[in-house]
Formats: structure tokens, C-alpha cells, sequence
């Protein structure tokens, strides 16, 4: 799949169909993060997936690997974001995180639309916000929030194995995650990346927010 205008025209006009589910809510914490489509990049770093010497046209979405020094979600893969500060929209706050954790400095030209609300088990509500990358050659993560950064092939995230669901006693919903490499990755970001492969990929009306996250991401 190519990283070119006619990706970023689906995607604009699947979202602007896209009927989102905005959770009302209660107390949680509202906090925005951005799915990025950009050009993949020089190797993805993970076990099972291929290194590339150079870069590519393939489309690709930016992943993290927060910072071991978190005293939440240490090292756990995510969508840059975090919370939306007062006076701001979920769009403001994923473009300021998306500068603040890679140095991905973005313009609202550059929004696609937004994906469903989804609350955490850690009580917060977040909303997915889809940007438009392009070639994003200049990544940086920031030590203080970021360990990596990771152009993972949005190919990958279409392989016949995906989603990964399993239940758990601990709960009547369905954990969802998404392999990638000979790994996966846990929702809420799986439930993210597995709601923008449907609906603006696949064209499939497909809700995530009664998947669950696996216990450690309880937390």
C-alpha cells in the first residue's frame, strides 16, 4: 500500500462518512492520540519484520515505545498522545503531543478525521485522531516520554491473523490485540490501529470499544 494522494483521499473520505462514537462520559480523563500515516522508513526494529536500507513509499503508521522511566505504561507500544489540556479539542492535543514525543510538527490541513472514542481501564477516554504524515523524515523521539520510534508497515497490520482475541476471567469482553513481527501489540492502541484498518482500509463498519485490554494495561 502506497503512501500517495490517493491513500490520503480514501482515508479523508471514509472518516468524513465515518458515523464516530464520542463517549459521553463520566469521570474519566480525556486524552487525544494521533494515528499517523507517513512514509515507512529504514527497518522497523522488531523481531519479524524486515529491515530496509532505505526508505520507502510504502504507507506506514508511527508507533512508540513509551519510556521505561513512566511511572505508567513503561514500555508499552502507543499512539503518540496524552492528555487534552483545558481550552484545547482533541485535534490541538495530538498535534502538540505528536511535537512534543517525535518532533512531528503537523498543521490542521493535515487532520483526516477522528476514530471512535475509547475508554482504558486506567480511566481514560481517548480520542483517535487521523493525520496525514507524508514523508515525516525527520522523527525524534523525546528520552523524557519515548524510548523508539517505529514506522510499522500498514501492510502488516492486514495480515489474516489480525486481530488477536482471547478472553480472559477476568472479564466478559474479548481482549483485542494486533500481531506485528513475531510480537503484538495490546488495545487500547491495537483497538485504535484495528478500527482505522476496517474503516478506512477495508471499508468495514467495525466498533472497538467493547474489546478489552489485557490485565497488565489495566494499570
Amino acid at each position: 500500500m502506497r503512501c500517495d494522494a490517493a491513500l490520503r483521499a480514501q482515508v479523508a473520505e471514509r472518516l468524513a462518512a465515518w458515523a464516530v462514537q464520542a463517549d459521553a462520559g463520566g469521570s474519566e480523563r480525556r486524552a487525544a492520540v494521533a494515528l499517523v500515516i507517513a512514509e515507512a522508513g529504514h527497518g522497523a526494529g522488531i523481531t519479524g519484520l524486515p529491515r530496509h536500507a532505505h526508505w520507502s513509499d510504502d504507507a506506514a503508521l508511527v508507533l512508540t515505545r513509551r519510556s521505561g522511566d513512566l511511572r505508567a505504561h513503561a514500555g508499552q507500544w502507543a499512539l503518540p498522545g496524552g492528555r487534552i489540556d483545558a481550552g484545547e479539542t482533541p485535534e490541538d492535543a495530538a498535534l502538540r503531543e505528536l511535537a512534543e514525543e517525535v518532533g512531528l510538527e503537523l498543521a490542521p490541513r493535515d487532520l483526516l478525521g477522528r476514530l471512535d472514542d475509547y475508554v482504558t481501564r486506567s480511566g481514560y477516554r481517548i480520542t483517535p485522531v487521523v493525520a496525514w504524515g507524508g514523508a515525516a523524515r525527520a522523527l525524534a523521539p523525546n528520552p523524557a516520554e519515548v524510548d523508539s520510534i517505529h514506522r510499522i508497515a500498514v501492510d502488516e497490520f492486514m495480515r489474516a491473523d489480525a486481530p488477536m482475541l482471547e478472553t480472559i476471567p477476568e472479564s466478559p469482553r474479548p481482549v483485542l490485540r494486533m500481531p506485528v513481527g513475531d510480537s503484538w501489540i495490546a488495545a487500547p492502541t491495537a483497538a485504535v490501529i484495528y478500527q482505522f484498518r476496517e474503516v478506512c482500509l477495508l471499508d468495514r463498519a467495525t466498533r472497538v470499544a467493547h474489546y478489552d485490554q489485557p490485565l497488565f494495561a489495566w494499570r
